[in-house]
């Protein structure tokens, strides 16, 4: 392996980090290689709001569910679909007041995950820890909220940063064989996916189980493998319905989604 593929390899989520502050010109190195990421047209339709203010992240914390990397780590990188600067600049320049659908939401949504993983990959160059943040579009509104964020702006990925006070296990990754897929889809049978899962669910059950707060709930609830502990326990289908409810209002209230199109 080259040294770029090795660091991909072991990459770990970090929860966990020592109270050393980032220096300015790192996080500039970092911001700068996000920038650098593939955009649709050149467009770049993404901003980065960066957060170090302890008030600040405290007014952040509940929206992303009380998780104590947000506080612990120096700083938080919040990556947001933004379709504001550009229909800015196209009303300063004559031009058509597009972007203000969903189809403009996915090309920008793109925009920002590729620019945050370019950010990522050069954070752990530099010897860094990040921890991706689901509850960033969760919590979109209350976010978008907090961050100030003007119209067809939506904020889509986050991660926390900083030195690593932690060295996790690897956990397990899907082999080759259950992802890649030669000229097109191969659908599994039943027994090619039970055994695609089967090392993955016997080291995400022992994981769980770990936790006491969680064996509990695994134990009062009956739940017998992984599959239930992420659809009854982490995923459960009233929260993912009531968080795409609450996307797609915000998306309305940010045009991006015309109401005409949800009808």
């Amino acid at each position: 392996m080259n040294k770029i593929i090795q660091q991909l390899h072991s990459h770990r989520s970090i929860r966990k980090y020592k109270n050393r502050e980032v220096p300015e010109d790192l996080l500039n190195q970092i911001l700068e290689a996000a920038t650098a990421a593939s955009t649709s047209g050149n467009m770049q339709a993404y901003s980065i709001i960066v957060t170090k203010c302890h008030k600040q992240k405290e007014k952040m914390l509940d929206a992303h569910f009380n998780q104590s990397m947000l506080m612990d780590a120096p700083i938080f990188l919040t990556f947001c679909a933004d379709f504001y600067r550009m229909r800015s600049w196209l009303r300063v320049s004559n031009a058509a007041n597009n972007f203000d659908n969903f189809m403009s939401f996915m090309i920008a949504s793109i925009d920002a995950i590729l620019a945050s993983q370019n950010a990522a990959i050069a954070a752990e160059s530099l010897g860094l820890g990040l921890c991706y943040m689901g509850t960033t579009l969760a919590s979109a509104k209350q976010i978008g909220e907090v961050l100030e964020l003007p119209e067809n702006v939506i904020p889509v990925v986050g991660f926390s940063l900083g030195y690593p006070d932690e060295k996790p296990e690897e956990r397990k990754r899907l082999g080759l064989r259950s992802i890649v897929h030669r000229e097109k889809y191969h659908k599994y049978s039943d027994k090619e996916i039970k055994e695609i899962y089967r090392s993955k669910n016997d080291e995400g059950i022992k994981r769980y189980l770990n936790v006491p707060e969680l064996r509990a709930r695994i134990d009062n609830e009956d739940i017998k493998n992984l599959a239930q502990i992420y659809t009854q326990l982490k995923y459960t289908e009233d929260s993912h319905i009531r968080y795409s409810d609450d996307l797609m209002k915000y998306l309305m209230s940010q045009h991006f989604i015309q109401q005409k199109i949800v009808n």
